[in-house]
């Protein structure tokens, strides 16, 4: 060990820091007794200053090393350094009034007298903290001035708290070569004013003025509670100006309430296509599930996983966790694992279309509660095997409905598709009819207690095989990006809020209702990827093209979330309407599905589809082999 270097590095600047502070608090007491006989030194028994300063200098050393005055680094000096200045000098200066109580002992060997020690206390406060705060900001300077060509001009976005912590963290980061040039707010009250030396505008007054004055590189939006609509906005004006957009975490995650540099970031597409928080009924939801036997197929996919991870928060009896794939339904386990202290989750590895293991299943556990993800979700793959779209998608269903009535399920849950409306492909078609039987079944006079709901909702972001995703690796790989028309769009939402809309439609529904989800608007699929390639740092035409490669088959241009024939009634949670359907007959659909089956057994696809249009009439096949037989 190289004891020197230690010693240097480890108590060398300590020292120094401590040796300032008493040289200090030795002027102040000088300057306190100038002040007070207003500069008539003959007033002053000059014989007593030495010693005074002496005890001054000891009380005060001491209070410095109790306090640690010296522990924090000079050109980071912030409100906790300040914070043990005051403290150090207050109780000193409070030892040191204390003293001048005994004037008969003290006042023939000190000079110590109250008013002078009142104008001491507050002068040393000022230079101790000054001079920190001044060295601060010379070490600021000086850095700016060694680095000026290194450094690009930013803004900061929000003038509150967040806009200010923000400022600190990026001053107090040596390795970060962002200069704050100015602050931006909406409120008009702020603006011309200065935070940390550094002016306020108002965005919609001055932004674009002072990005193409000052050079801006990029903008933080610090601002802590923002919505959707308007973090939209910023973005969006971001980008028309060539500025790359950074956001700051939540305070929640910072560390020690202190923010890393490290964790402002980049805006990624999935940060504006969030929307405000969804406020839930837990009481509700929680009188459901807490302490109930709950399953969920499909447990380890993008829906299933989180619906697991929600569900958990309300204490289950026991969680059964059923999927057909292995490694997923494993990670999902040890992920479960980590978070509960209990053997609560159980996973079951079996698939939907087993109808002898489910059966076992349902003896075994007699669950009150069955969130039903599991299906086979991709529109193109299910055009081409329509077989394994009926054995999954309505025949697993049929397995699953059958034995929560057969075994007294409170709740059956499906999660459907706005490809159910108006089906114009397989996957939908497929969903719709699994719709249809769940209704009959919920009407049907032989079912004694089990009430079946169904969601219906679109796009989730981050859900396997999503645009998103796929945008992002085609991108990263230098395009194209491949879209099928330049007039498609989609409804987009985020999983988790997909998921707690599931749960509370689930404890909200008394049986047979289609519940829909408020999607928001619809997102046009090639404005998506301009404003992906953007936040990139890129341009559409020079660094990545977008190719249109046609409607693929199946494909609508747009989705809808109601056929024709439905009607939607609000509720109490505004995110969530019911859809108003017709009554199902159970045997028609029974019948009509059992000959759905009963044709699998030919292999023919074009029997199976034109059964399937059938059943569900408003399904019109597109782009797709299957249109001959709307003919």
């Amino acid at each position: 060990m190289n004891l020197n270097r230690y010693f240097s590095s480890a108590y060398t600047t300590r020292i120094l820091i401590l040796t300032f502070d008493v040289l200090f608090a030795c002027f102040s007491y000088a300057l306190a007794i100038s002040l007070r006989i207003n500069f008539k030194f003959e007033m002053v028994e000059t014989s007593l200053l030495p010693q005074t300063l002496m005890v001054i200098a000891i009380t005060r050393l001491i209070s410095f090393k109790v306090f640690k005055t010296y522990s924090g680094i000079i050109r980071f000096t912030g409100e906790q350094d300040a914070m043990r200045v005051f403290m150090a000098v207050s109780a000193s200066s409070a030892f040191l009034f204390i003293l001048t109580f005994d004037f008969e002992t003290f006042g023939n060997y000190f000079f110590f007298r109250k008013s002078i020690l009142v104008i001491d206390y507050l002068l040393c406060l000022f230079i101790l903290i000054s001079y920190r705060f001044f060295m601060r900001i010379v070490y600021r300077h000086i850095r700016k001035e060694r680095d000026v060509k290194l450094t690009e001009n930013i803004v900061i976005i929000g003038a509150g708290q967040g806009g200010h912590l923000t400022k600190r963290a990026l001053d107090s980061d040596s390795n970060t070569k962002m200069n704050v040039v100015a602050f931006f707010d909406d409120n008009p009250g702020l603006e011309r004013q200065l935070l940390e030396g550094i002016p306020i505008f108002n965005i919609e007054n001055s932004f674009k003025d002072v990005v193409q004055k000052r050079k801006i590189s990029k903008a933080i939006i610090a601002i802590q509670k923002i919505s959707q609509l308007r973090k939209q906005e910023i973005v969006d004006l971001c980008l028309s100006l060539d500025i790359m957009p950074m956001i700051v975490p939540p305070v929640e995650k910072w560390l020690h309430n202190n923010l890393n540099t490290n964790a402002i970031r980049k805006i990624n597409i999935e940060d504006l296509l969030h929307r405000d928080p969804i406020k839930l009924d837990f009481s509700k939801i929680s009188s459901e599930l807490n302490n109930k036997v709950v399953l969920i197929t499909g447990a380890a996919g993008s829906i299933g996983s989180e619906i697991v991870r929600q569900v958990l928060q309300f204490h289950p009896q026991k969680l059964l966790m059923l999927d057909q794939a292995e490694s997923p339904l494993v990670d999902l386990h040890l992920e479960i694992q980590e978070l509960e202290t209990s053997e609560t989750s159980i996973p079951l590895i079996s698939d939907v279309r087993d109808l002898k293991k489910l059966t076992h299943i349902f003896e075994l556990y007699k669950p009150d509660y069955v969130f039903h993800a599991a299906a086979y979700k991709h529109v193109p793959m299910m055009e081409y095997h329509p077989q394994e779209a009926i054995k999954t998608n309505v025949v697993g269903v049929k397995n699953m409905a059958n034995l929560a009535v057969k075994y007294g399920v409170k709740k059956f849950v499906m999660i459907s598709t706005d490809k159910a409306v108006n089906p114009t492909n397989v996957m939908g078609a497929s969903k719709r009819i699994a719709e249809l039987y769940c209704q009959s079944l919920n009407f049907f006079e032989k079912n004694p207690q089990t009430k079946f709901i169904t969601t219906r909702f679109g796009n989730v972001l981050g859900s396997n095989g999503s645009v998103v995703p796929r945008f992002k690796k085609q991108i990263e790989a230098g395009g194209p990006i491949t879209i099928t028309h330049p007039d498609i769009t989609r409804y987009f939402m985020t999983i988790p809020e997909a998921c707690q809309l599931v749960l509370e439609a689930g404890a909200m529904g008394s049986g047979g209702e289609i519940y829909l989800f408020d999607m928001g608007q619809p997102i046009k699929i090639v404005d998506l990827a301009k404003k992906m390639v953007k936040l990139y740092g890129l341009e559409v035409g020079k660094n990545i093209h977008i190719s249109f490669t046609g409607l693929r088959a199946g494909e609508k241009l747009y989705e809808e979330l109601l056929n024709n024939s439905e009607n939607t009634i609000k509720t109490n949670n505004p995110k969530i309407m019911v859809g108003v359907v017709q009554e199902t007959v159970f045997e028609k659909v029974y019948e009509e599905i059992n000959l759905l089956i009963k044709s699998l057994e030919s292999g023919n696809d074009l029997k199976i589809v034109e059964n399937m249009k059938m059943m569900v009439p408003e399904y019109i096949s597109n782009a797709s082999k299957y249109e001959v037989l709307d003919k």
